[in-house]
């Protein structure tokens, strides 16, 4: 029995191979049945392709063997087997594949997903040894394959009863980093089938150990053998859409994503073109445990023809579709594909692109038409639309704003930036909105004192990126945004700045005393035309406001404080005033305490804090006392 080397390929090369190419020491077995699928699917093809109805498709099957005490673990198939140049062609060249030859025979006959070289041989991961026993279909004889991997192999005949596939694997010995016994328990193989082949069309069958009602006492149980099909054959994305019913949907997501509520929304879809794929997507009702962690996997279950080949596949959703869980199923892919070849595959960017945007409109006719259902998927993934909106530079707000909500002050509810478009007046010239801890601080804001007086909306934005967004957005429907605390609202007529101005030069000294008081602190101290109740206020001269510098300045990686461009606005209009102006003609060293008390009061509103308490605590006592 003379050792045949492998063709081509050195030890280092199936080294790297197959560290290269699987993550996961497991998908061995996700192989092999591949393998032992296509084998079946060859024979049947070639049947029906020649005219002959010797073969039913019913009894093809793939079967699994456990040996405890030879430590081995046997695949068999009853497909079309291999003669022994097929052998020495597919198994003695690493990479080379009966498959793809296979496909360009039957072109657009057939759906074949494995390459026969390159997934056998990750069999090599959990076995010392492997022998193959295969007879082809029709040939009397039947040959024996058998390697250590790294030496090369043996090749002799052998005795099958039947035409097919015996692969007889031989497992490593355990160690303290690896359990290879775990392969040959039914746990194991039953769920390792399940992960990533249970929608193989043909019957995986196994031994499998159940407890069943003793014949002689029911109530008393017993522990039997008996061989079953473990996996289900039939994925539901196939099944034809009028056959499936909510609950079918409603049990594969439950089941399948280990969530105990039922989804909000099933996305069914079927694409045939430039790529050919199925898609079976759910949104959750609610965010799963540890969804807005940076230790949460996004993604969807890539599978080819049926088979799983990557259970996280990030490249098929953009990070702000990331709460999406789902399958994706295309025979456009390889079963060997990695990760980094799926960065830079085409077929996979054309299908994400399709997703993307039919996800986009999906939500969008949710919106539309059933808004109780779509405020409540707002509740638990708007945020990850706002931060999607605000993400790389701003590349995708287009594509987002038209599903993004805000609450509205004046309806008190969820509303769309078209919507409040919709109902602004015509004299209304921009888009208002407010950033602050909650709808009813915001509420009570003074620096919207005109705006509301006016009748225009507010939108309120409680969440730490929706300024940040709201900035890069800019404008909707030509409609610029302006914060409330924006130095410039836009509201004031020219009979209003011409009577500001007025009460500016008749109170210059005033300000001026007050602006040097608070020198460092504040850009200037002005009189306002927004406060109409409230004696004073902060609001920001520039792109940075309040809000933003207090998100900044909060984040652990922020080395150097920011600080937004203050202005101390008066309400020239409150009693408060008429106190000021006389006293910086009466008691004008007492300015400076009275410009510090006013300026730490709006802090206090801004929500921000004051830079000196007891300073303030000191000057209230004082203030007080002075009373008397």
């Amino acid at each position: 029995m003379a050792k045949r080397e492998f063709k081509t390929e050195s030890k280092r090369l199936m080294e790297l191979m197959i560290n290269s190419i699987y993550t996961h020491k497991e998908v061995f077995l996700r192989e092999l049945i591949s393998n032992a699928s296509d084998a079946l699917d060859k024979l049947y093809l070639k049947e029906i392709a020649e005219g002959k109805e010797s073969i039913s498709r019913d009894d093809l099957k793939i079967d699994l063997t456990v040996n405890q005490t030879e430590r081995t673990l046997t695949i068999r198939d009853n497909g079309c087997g291999m003669t022994e140049d097929e052998l020495i062609d597919n198994l003695g060249t690493i990479a080379k594949s009966g498959t793809l030859d296979f496909r360009k025979a039957f072109e657009g006959e057939t759906d074949v997903i494995g390459q026969f070289g390159v997934g056998f041989y990750s069999a090599f991961m959990v076995s010392s040894k492997i022998i193959v026993r295969s007879k082809a279909y029709g040939q009397p004889t039947a040959n024996c394959w058998e390697s250590s991997g790294e030496d090369g192999y043996t090749l002799t005949p052998c005795d099958m009863e039947s035409h097919g596939t015996e692969v007889t694997l031989y497992l490593r010995p355990d160690s303290e980093d690896e359990k290879y016994s775990e392969y040959l328990e039914q746990y194991t193989l039953t769920d390792l089938i399940k992960k990533y082949s249970d929608y193989i069309r043909y019957p995986i069958r196994m031994e499998v150990e159940t407890s069943v009602p003793k014949k002689e006492n029911q109530e008393e149980y017993e522990t039997v053998k008996e061989i079953k099909t473990v996996n289900s054959m039939i994925p539901i994305w196939r099944k034809q859409k009028e056959d499936l019913k909510d609950e079918d949907y409603n049990g594969f997501y439950m089941d399948k994503f280990g969530d105990y509520r039922e989804p909000l929304h099933v996305i069914n879809t079927k694409v045939e073109g430039s790529v050919t794929y199925n898609a079976l997507l759910f949104i959750p009702a609610e965010p799963p445990f540890g969804y807005y962690t940076k230790n949460f996997e996004k993604g969807l279950q890539l599978y080819c023809n049926g088979v799983m080949i990557m259970e996280n596949c990030g490249e098929l959703l953009p990070d702000y579709f990331g709460f999406v869980r789902g399958i994706v199923d295309s025979a456009d892919f390889s079963l060997n594909i990695s990760r980094e070849m799926l960065q830079h595959d085409r077929q996979l960017k054309l299908i994400a692109k399709n997703i993307e945007k039919k996800l986009r409109a999906e939500l969008t006719k949710i919106l539309q038409d059933t808004r109780e259902k779509y405020e409540k998927f707002w509740k638990g993934f708007g945020l990850q639309l706002k931060y999607g909106m605000y993400a790389d530079y701003g590349m995708h707000k287009d594509d987002l704003k038209d599903l993004i909500l805000f609450h509205s002050l004046k309806e008190n509810k969820l509303i769309s930036f078209q919507e409040y478009v919709a109902k602004m007046p015509e004299e209304q010239k921009h888009i208002y909105y407010a950033s602050g801890e909650t709808e009813a601080k915001i509420a009570a804001l003074p620096q919207s004192d005109a705006i509301q007086e006016k009748g225009y909306d507010i939108l309120s934005m409680t969440e730490e990126v929706d300024e940040f967004a709201i900035k890069v957005l800019r404008t909707y429907a030509d409609k610029e945004f302006k914060s409330v605390t924006d130095s410039d609202l836009g509201l004031e007529s020219e009979a209003e700045k011409a009577e500001i101005q007025k009460k500016t030069d008749l109170n210059q000294v005033l300000l001026q005393e007050m602006s040097k008081a608070l020198t460092g602190k504040v850009k200037a101290v002005r009189l306002s035309a927004r406060l109409k109740k409230h004696p004073v206020c902060l609001v920001n001269d520039g792109e940075l406001s309040l809000e933003m510098e207090k998100v900044l300045n909060a984040m652990p990686a922020a080395e150097q404080k920011v600080k937004a461009e203050r202005v101390l606005e008066i309400n020239a209009e409150h009693p408060l005033f008429a106190v000021l102006a006389q006293t910086v003609a009466d008691q004008p060293e007492k300015i400076a305490m009275y410009a510090q008390l006013l300026y730490d009061q709006a802090l206090l509103i801004a929500g921000m804090p004051i830079e000196d308490p007891v300073a303030f605590s000191n000057s209230i006592s004082q203030l007080m006392i002075s009373q008397k």
